[in-house]
C-alpha cells in the first residue's frame, strides 16, 4: 500500500534532512582541513554540483542561454558569484580556528542580516515578530558569548579570528541572498545554480593545490565525497522544501542545524580528539545557544517576501 504524505509532511521532512546535512557538515569539513585547504575543497564541491545540475539541466533542456543575462546583469551576477565565493571560503577557514559548533551558531546571524537587507534594499517590511526574535538572536549571542570569548583567547586551540571569519561567511551569504533576488529574472534556480558554480569553480582554479587531493586518505576522501553530495542533497531537498512548504516554516526547521553540528562534533571528539575542538560550554553559553535558535526561528516564521530559496547559498 503507498502511503501518500500531505505537502506539510513532506516539507517537514525535506526540511529536517537539509537541516542535518548542513548541521553535520562542518565536522567533515574539519576532517578534510588536516590535509587540503578551503580553496580545494570549495572547488571540488562546486564543480561536482555543477556537472549534477548541467545533466539535469541537459536531460531537461533547459540549460541556460547567454542572452538570458541583461547587459547590466553581468556585474550583478560576477558580484554575486565573487560573496558566494566567500561565503563558501570562509566559512570552511573558520574551522581552523573555532569548533564546527561555534561556526554554526554564529551563521544564524545571516538569516537575520538577510532581512535587515531586505527592508534597507527592497523596502520589505519589518513584523514585530521578526523584531522579537532578531532581539532574542542577539541577545542570546551576547549570552554565548559572554562565556566563550574568554575560553576562545586563553584556548591554544581556538583565536576570535575564527569568529571574525563567520560573521564575515554570514554578511556574504546575505549579500549573495539578496543579489539572487534580482538574477532570478533571468534564470531559474537551477540555471542560476549552474552559472554560479562554474564561474565560481573557475575563479578558484588558480588558488587550488591539486596534488593535496592525492594525500588525502580513505576517510578523508569518504569526507571529501559527502561534503560535495550534501552540496546537491542539502541544497537539493531545501530548494525542494521551499517549492512545496511555506518559506517560514522551512527557515524555522532549518534554525535547529546547531543542533546536530554539536552532536555531530561531541561524537567527532570521540573518535579523533587530536582533530576535533571541544566547545567547552557553560550553562549561560548553552542558554545563549538556545535563544539564538530560538530568535533565529521565531524571525524565520515573522513575514518575509525575499525570495529565499538559494540552492546555492550557505557553504
Amino acid at each position: 500500500m503507498k502511503v501518500q504524505l500531505s505537502p506539510s509532511t513532506t516539507g517537514f521532512l525535506l526540511a529536517s534532512i537539509t537541516a542535518v546535512m548542513w548541521g553535520v557538515l562542518p565536522v567533515f569539513l574539519k576532517v578534510l582541513l588536516t590535509n587540503t585547504d578551503a580553496y580545494t575543497i570549495t572547488a571540488a564541491r562546486f564543480v561536482f554540483a555543477a556537472v549534477f545540475v548541467f545533466v539535469v539541466l541537459v536531460l531537461g533542456g533547459a540549460l541556460p542561454k547567454l542572452r538570458q543575462v541583461h547587459k547590466n546583469s553581468w556585474i550583478i551576477l560576477v558580484f554575486g558569484t565573487l560573496v558566494l565565493l566567500v561565503n563558501y571560503v570562509t566559512n570552511v577557514i573558520a574551522l581552523d580556528y573555532v569548533s564546527p559548533s561555534t561556526v554554526q551558531l554564529v551563521l544564524q546571524i545571516a538569516p537575520f542580516l538577510l532581512m535587515l537587507g531586505g527592508v534597507v534594499f527592497y523596502k520589505e517590511g519589518f513584523s514585530q515578530l521578526q523584531v522579537f526574535g532578531a532581539a532574542m538572536l542577539i541577545l542570546g549571542l551576547l549570552l554565548f558569548f559572554n562565556q566563550r570569548i574568554p575560553v576562545i583567547i586563553s584556548s591554544p586551540d581556538e583565536s576570535l579570528e575564527g569568529v571574525l571569519l563567520v560573521v564575515v561567511s554570514a554578511v556574504a551569504w546575505s549579500a549573495y541572498a539578496l543579489t539572487q533576488k534580482k538574477l532570478l529574472l533571468s534564470f531559474t534556480s537551477n540555471q542560476l545554480t549552474l552559472v554560479i558554480y562554474v564561474m565560481g569553480g573557475a575563479f578558484l582554479l588558480p588558488l587550488i593545490d591539486i596534488y593535496s587531493l592525492f594525500t588525502l586518505s580513505e576517510w578523508q576522501w569518504f569526507a571529501l565525497i559527502f561534503c560535495c553530495l550534501n552540496t546537491v542533497v542539502g541544497y537539493g531537498a531545501f530548494t525542494k522544501a521551499m517549492h512545496i512548504w511555506d518559506a517560514s516554516k522551512v527557515s524555522a526547521v532549518i534554525t535547529i542545524a546547531p543542533i546536530f553540528t554539536y552532536l555531530s562534533n561531541k561524537i567527532a571528539i570521540s573518535i579523533a580528539p587530536e582533530i576535533f575542538i571541544d566547545a567547552q560550554l557553560g550553562w549561560l553559553a548553552y542558554f545563549g545557544a538556545g535563544m539564538v535558535i530560538a530568535g533565529a526561528m521565531l524571525a524565520s516564521i515573522g513575514k518575509r517576501k525575499i525570495h529565499s530559496s538559494s540552492s546555492a547559498a550557505s557553504g
